[in-house]
């Protein structure tokens, strides 16, 4: 009987997240009744936001719940259907979480054409890091040619987005990463104009040599004494696109700060948190420019890939620890 491997989550973690918090199990594979289809993964992701969902505590979604299969975002083949929206053969991506094998009612589920890019990019580039970029970009910091964007996270697959939309749309653009080879990615192939090594130099003293007209568009995908450095950089009328704050996700404590709102009332700063599915609604607006830009070689993207899913766990805790480069993805098989 074919069985199909599953990662659930077995204990909430304390601080870092530990391998024996989750639990590999095996079953038999399902099959599709009435109204459903059996997509055979290809590749699952592995994202920052569900360390927080890996809390007891709500955030903007519910807690990711114990002994149940870890949620995330899947690529794969319909391989069995008994649903007249989805024939076996095609190519879909959805949630189906960290499992080999999923049903779906086809709620939350959209078709890919594994010929206009590769089936990984729908996970990345084209994917929920994409739409995330657009948007958080461009309709939060809505920047302007010739202004000076600075990204976190810029070597990410959320960032590296970032700081490329902030090219194509005529913007000065500086990226903070953790790691050499990081900044000459996203220098030499991305185009970004300058980088810093957070984990080598002063990050707040070599935003001032790189940004000497000060700071338009943040976009915040770390948090902590990063971000806490910027806000005195930023111009008048600035704005700050906080997309996540993953220096603070593992901490057992909450870290005291500054207090910035000061900042925001003298530079009259815009400060706007964001959650991608708030625009859901658009993502048939945004997929078609991105789509574009990547055929003509204006987006790039990077993949840091690990096979198996019984390595899906050490993708995990290497993505948290900022072990990769653009995208982290678990791939499942050759589907």
């Amino acid at each position: 009987m074919a069985t199909n491997r599953q990662i659930l989550l077995a204990a909430r973690p304390t601080g870092f997240p530990k391998p024996t918090d989750f639990r590999l199990v095996e079953s038999a594979v399902p099959e599709p009744a009435a109204g459903q289809f059996l997509v055979a993964v290809s590749y699952l992701s592995v994202d920052p936001y569900m360390r927080g969902r890996m809390n007891a505590a709500r955030s903007y979604a519910d807690p990711q719940k114990l002994d149940e299969v870890m949620g995330g975002g899947t690529v794969g083949k319909v391989i069995a259907s008994r649903h007249d929206g989805f024939r076996e053969g095609d190519y879909v991506s959805g949630f189906s979480g960290w499992q080999e094998y999923a049903l779906s009612d086809g709620q939350g589920v959209m078709k890919v054409d594994p010929h206009r890019a590769p089936l990984s990019a729908f996970l990345g580039v084209l994917g929920m890091p994409g739409m995330t970029a657009y948007f958080g970009l461009l309709e939060v910091c809505a920047p302007r040619a010739g202004e000076t964007v600075v990204v976190s996270g810029a070597a990410g697959a959320v960032g590296s987005a970032v700081g490329q939309i902030a090219k194509i749309h005529g913007c000065r653009v500086v990226g903070i990463a953790g790691g050499d080879d990081k900044t000459r990615w996203i220098v030499d192939d991305l185009g970004f104009d300058a980088a810093i090594n957070y984990k080598t130099e002063p990050t707040h003293a070599r935003l001032k040599e790189l940004c000497p007209g000060g700071i338009d568009c943040y976009f915040d995908n770390v948090g902590g004494e990063i971000t806490d450095g910027i806000f005195p950089l930023m111009n008048t009328s600035g704005r700050v696109s906080v997309c996540g704050q993953i220096s603070m996700y593992n901490l057992e404590k909450p870290e005291t700060g500054p207090r910035l709102l000061p900042l925001v009332l003298v530079r009259t700063l815009k400060v706007q948190g964001f959650l991608v599915f708030q625009y859901a609604a658009r993502y048939g607006e945004a997929f078609p420019k991105m789509a574009g830009w990547l055929r003509e070689g204006k987006l790039k993207y990077r993949e840091t890939v690990a096979h198996g899913i019984e390595n899906a766990v050490s993708a995990f805790l290497g993505m948290l620890r900022g072990e990769n480069i653009g995208k982290q993805l678990v791939k499942i098989s050759d589907n």
